[in-house]
This record gives structure tokens, sequence and C-alpha cells, in this order.
């Protein structure tokens, strides 16, 4: 394989092949490997820093309480099925890396963790297929050029978005579809120069990349353009906020175990199952799915987020929507819209799948569908349903991860520390912070 790897990539022109890993913050950081070096580092990978994996989204410095140090070296070794040329960086290619230590997948490696989780779904005999849905601005530089201003000043749907980001939306997609991302529908959302672009499900670690390399190619075609983008969860106080919801379906044998004719409101009793173990879990989750400060001021009630922890079919103010399919009359999925781009997206798709394992083997019920905006209901009304306000801001939800011992014991005692330790540092450090400084920080992070 080695040979037939480096001939590939000569023939193609590749000088480097740029080795990825997503840290506990959600940075997207690599090391790449020149191809005149690829036999030296073909089956040990690259080398980096344990401490890569405490260090929060303000600064490289480590998090004390992660455990982790400068002492420590983990290899970062290429999973060469993920391989794909770079269309916005002709010279250059793309590979996940998976951390290893000791000869073995290290316990703080957030893909492995993902990994553990679809092994976990396995021996249920369940088949886990996911898409990632994406929202995301493109911007410009102000003219006084020392702030941000939208690409346009368009509203949903507009055609005059369209045609107005043509030329960079048929190059993302066109991007998406080289990697083997098969595009789906596109449009402009609700914000002044918001999009959103969907892809096709698939199996759930293969999601997860999709989901690494669909931010990667956003930012970088955007930059070829002359413009920014940022998936960050709230950029303007008075303009939609970004949510990149999980849209999820389980299979069995190439069947699919959503639907049931004689189910609640279509669906089977593993799928409200499944849905169950989110609810219960849902406020500790989101330390994972809406981990930033940032996060918070997106989930609001009637903001479409999903503030409350509650089910409904079409219903885009529940927590877990769904989506009524027209061509089967029953649903197909189920979509979890307590997510954003800040989020690492295999430690909250394998989070995710952790909690509704656990509501499949517990028999969890979901409750009654909502069929109304829950923020519409009085707090009697909502307490008599069961249906709560989720986390108010990041401090919150790591209270309530800190007692999930479910969670806890999915994710591991270091990875649950290491993550912890990073994200309460980042509450910390941006919980007091006016949205412009909190801006001005991550936009480009995310």
């Amino acid at each position: 394989m080695q040979i037939e790897l480096a001939k590939y990539l000569s023939v193609s022109g590749v000088n480097f092949i740029r080795v990825l890993w997503c840290d506990n913050a959600n940075v997207i950081r690599a090391k790449a490997i020149h191809i005149g070096a690829l036999s030296h580092h073909f089956e040990h990978g690259v080398g980096i820093s344990a401490a890569q994996q405490a260090l929060p989204v303000m600064y490289d410095a480590v998090v004390p309480e992660s455990g982790l140090s400068p002492v420590g070296e983990i290899r970062l070794m290429p999973d060469w099925s993920t391989l794909n040329l770079l269309p916005y960086a002709p010279k250059q290619a793309r590979v996940m890396g998976d951390m290893v230590c000791d000869g073995l997948p290290w316990a703080i490696c957030p893909r492995n963790f993902l990994k553990r989780m679809v092994g976990e779904a396995a021996s249920e005999g369940l088949d886990v297929m996911t898409a990632f849905e994406n929202e995301f601005y493109l911007l410009r530089n102000s003219p006084d050029g020392l702030g941000i201003e939208p690409a346009d000043n368009t509203v949903f749907g507009s055609t005059l978005a369209m045609d107005l980001n043509q030329k960079v939306i048929d190059e993302i997609a066109e991007a998406l579809v080289a990697q083997n991302i098969p595009v789906e529908q596109y449009y402009p959302e609700s914000g002044r120069g918001q999009h959103e672009i969907s892809v096709r499900y698939t199996k759930a670690l293969s999601a997860a990349d999709q989901q690494i390399a669909f931010r990667e190619t956003v930012h970088a075609v955007a930059l070829r353009h002359g413009l920014k983008a940022s998936f960050l969860p709230k950029i303007f106080a008075d303009q939609a906020g970004s949510g990149c919801h999980i849209n999820m379906s389980l299979w069995q044998g190439g069947h699919n175990l959503v639907p049931e004719v004689t189910g609640i409101e279509g669906l089977s009793r593993i799928a409200r199952a499944f849905i169950a173990g989110i609810l219960h879990h849902l406020p500790a989750l989101m330390a994972l799915t809406t981990p930033s400060p940032n996060s918070y001021r997106r989930i609001r009630p009637h903001c479409w987020s999903g503030a409350f922890r509650c089910w409904g079919v079409d219903n885009r103010e529940a927590a877990v929507r769904v989506p009524s399919d027209p061509a089967t009359l029953r649903p197909t999925n189920f979509e979890i819209k307590t997510v954003d781009a800040s989020a690492n997206p295999y430690l909250a798709l394998g989070a995710i799948i952790a909690a509704g394992l656990d509501g499949v083997r517990r028999r969890l019920l979901p409750g009654e569908p909502v069929r109304v905006d829950p923020g519409y209901l009085s707090p009697e009304e909502r307490t008599a349903r069961g249906i709560d306000l989720l986390p108010k801001n990041l401090g919150e939800a790591i209270a309530h991860l800190k007692h999930d011992e479910m969670l806890l014991n999915a994710l591991g005692s270091e990875l649950a520390q290491a993550y912890i330790a990073v994200r309460s540092a980042e509450w910390e450090a941006l919980k007091d912070m006016e949205l412009d400084a909190e801006v001005r920080l991550l936009l480009q992070r995310y």
C-alpha cells in the first residue's frame, strides 16, 4: 500500500499530506508530512505532545486541571482510508489522524471515543447513520477595516443571496463533492450573510470526519474569494445564530429501524427509547454539543434552537425534532437541534450515541410529543408535561456533566477530566465577556 500511495500522491503533484486532529476545544489542527518523508512516517505517523489535548480555545497554554502536561509523546497515526486531495490547496492532501500512546489507542483521543461508541451501538445490533447540518456566515472586512460585516444583506431563502454568492457557494459544493461528500441542499439562511449546505448521511465515524472536512473546506474556499467564513454560534446580537443540527437514524442489516406503521407518531419503540435517552441526558450532553459560552447566546426560546427538553414532529422549538417524510408518510430520522459547530464532532456524536443507547438499554420513554411552541406554555403547564428549560449557560451544562455518571463512564476518566478542565477554563475566561470581544476571539477558531 505504501508504494502505491506514494505513486498516487506523486502523480497528483502533492507536496504535503496534512494529518489532522481536533482538540478538546474543537480547534482543528494538523502536522504535515512532506512526500519525500512519507516512508519514514507511513507506519508510525507524526509525534504531538500529550498537552495538545489540554489547550483551551483562548491560547496555546496547558490547563493544569486537565491532568496533562508537556511531558509525554503521542503518535498521530494517519487513517489512510480518509485520504483526500484538497481541491482548494492543489499541492496538498488531508488525512484524519488517530492518537496512539505506547502502541494503543489513547484514552483521550476524541476520534477513538467515537469509535468506541460506534462499537457499543454495534453490540446492540445498531448501525448509527448520521449527517451534520451546518449553518455558517460569509463575512467581509468592514469599510473602516476595524470590524466585519455580512457578505450580503438578504433574508431567508433569498434568490438574490444565491446570485450574490453563487461563485463561492458553487466552489464550496464542488470541493465537497471532489472529497466524496455528497451535497444535498443549499439555501441562504435567516441571518444576513448566513447560509446552509446540507450533505447526505453516512456512518457515524465518516460523518464526523466529513464535518471536519466541511469546516475546513468552507473556511478555505471563502478565503480564496476574499471572504471570511465562520460557524461561530452567535456573531451578531440582532441576527440568527448558527446551529449544526445532527440528523440521525438507526439501522440493522440494511433496514432503517426508525419508522414503524403502528408506532407513536410513526416511530418504532427503539427510536423512541433512543430519543428518550438523549432527552434524559441532554442537560449534561450540552457541555459536549453546545460547549462554548457563545453557544448559549443562540439557545433561547422562540429562536428555533431547541431551548426546551422535549420532542415533537416538525416542531423546530423542540430539542429533538422528528421530521415528517412525505415519501413514506412516516419519519425516517430524528434531529438533535441543541448542537453547534463549536462542538468537537467526535465527542458530540459519541456522547449522543452513548445517551441514546442508555435509553434503549433502560427502555426509557420520551414522554408525549409536543405540538406547540413550548415557550408559549406557562411554567405550570411545562412542569405538568415534563418540559424543562435547558441550561442557560455553559457553566450549568458542565455542572450537569460532572454529575452524569453514565456519560462520564462512557468518556472514561482521563478524557472526561481533560475535556471538563478545558471547557471549564473557557467558561471562566469568557463568561463575563461582551459579545464583540467574544466574537473577535472566536470568529476564526470556528
